[in-house]
């Protein structure tokens, strides 16, 4: 096993198809930051430390967060149902069963609440069966995944949510991503101003997060990577250039996967989260908020049922809470979430230990890849 941040990085973009990759590790007052690879698979410009990434599902926390600085300012509260901000969702047809087809619908026997959109408990989302006959209305007519393309705006995409059945009533299973995407919407019809500008103002500035958005400005396409994914052949594949889908704010800003960052952008987000809810000085949640982030709010079997995307481990709001040490990484307590572009970002509590690797290749399922478990196993041993 190679023992150093860049080996691990470079043995997985020398041998393909990962074209590049950075990483960061933070104990104490040590900070390890290295870098591997390209840009792009031609070799256009080297993988940097300030490089921009679409870190995917690493926007969760961040949209979590910026639900609780609405929840401490009274506007919404956690166990509120959403009806009031989200009418579209009043009141919900849930499938009889869950294999059931899509027109066998009894009546939700309780409101969605807040607090089941922070936990992912809503009753929409992605099962670990994805064959089951309500999914695939998630793709079709929500577009789940993390491309901004053709995603209709936000108060299209709740009227196509509305007539989409929750495959569980509130409360009763988790499941995986599109309570993220309303939690967005949420944000924005509370505060009366777009996510991105809630965003911007509210935890970007404060934090310095210089680099985070949902575009990325013509000035500093030259720092954005190509995103890959796998082809038929084992070959990178160019799904999105710097031009491309982020060169421009999208109609509907998800607030699941639709983030640009960079490593230091999201370390200021974590060094926040560790300070419990301050940074520079300045309070932004408060340590009660931080703590419910990062507390498992899981059932046993609800950990279980979603073994596919959380291997066993719990869930927060908007990322995953270790509970267990199946793997050497698993510290309790350890908190984050991984992006299906390739990028990953966890902070300890009890260690004050951040990690973060951010690579450009699309992840081929919910199973984390080699690249993500090699850099956990160097931090963890670091």
């Amino acid at each position: 096993m190679t023992t150093d941040l860049h080996g691990i990085l470079d043995a997985h973009v020398s041998k393909g198809p990962v074209p590049g990759a950075v990483g960061l590790v933070v104990k104490g007052d040590r900070t390890e930051v290295q870098a591997a690879g390209s840009a792009d698979v031609e070799g256009t410009a080297p993988m940097a430390r300030n490089s921009i990434f679409r870190i995917a599902s690493m926007t969760k926390p961040i949209v979590a967060a910026a639900v609780m600085m609405l929840v401490e300012e009274g506007r919404i509260a956690l166990d509120e149902p959403v009806g009031r901000w989200l009418p579209e969702l009043a009141s919900p047809k849930v499938l009889r069963t869950p294999s059931g087809p899509l027109d066998d619908v009894v009546p939700a026997t309780r409101p969605i609440t807040v607090f089941d959109l922070l936990t992912f408990r809503a009753g929409y989302g992605f099962p670990s069966d994805f064959a089951l006959p309500g999914v695939a209305p998630l793709f079709s007519e929500l577009k789940q995944g993390p491309e901004p393309a053709d995603v209709p705006a936000p108060d299209e995409w709740m009227a196509k949510l509305s007539r989409i059945p929750l495959l569980n009533q509130p409360g009763e299973a988790w499941l995986y991503n599109t309570c993220s995407d309303i939690q967005g919407v949420l944000i924005a019809r509370v505060s009366g101003r777009s996510l991105p500008e809630f965003l911007d103002e509210r935890l970007f500035e404060p934090l310095g997060m210089v680099d985070t958005g949902f575009a990325v400005p013509a000035a500093k396409l030259d720092r954005f990577t190509s995103l890959y994914r796998i082809d038929p052949n084992g070959d990178p594949q160019l799904v999105d250039a710097p031009g491309g889908q982020w060169s421009s704010m999208p109609a509907f800003p998800s607030g699941a996967g639709g983030l640009v960052s960079t490593l230091d952008d999201w370390l200021a987000f974590a060094r926040m989260m560790l300070a419990d809810g301050t940074f520079d000085g300045r309070r932004l949640l408060s340590p009660a908020s931080v703590r419910r982030m990062t507390t498992d709010h899981l059932t046993p079997a609800q950990r279980e049922a979603s073994g596919l995307f959380i291997e066993g481990q719990g869930w927060g709001f908007g990322g995953s809470v270790d509970i267990g040490t199946a793997e050497p990484w698993n510290v309790a307590g350890r908190y984050g979430w991984i992006g299906g572009t390739g990028t990953t970002g966890h902070l300890v509590p009890s260690t004050g230990t951040v990690m973060i690797m951010l690579s450009q290749l699309e992840m081929t399922g919910p199973k984390p890849p080699a690249l993500m478990r090699d850099f956990w196993q160097y931090a963890a041993d670091a």
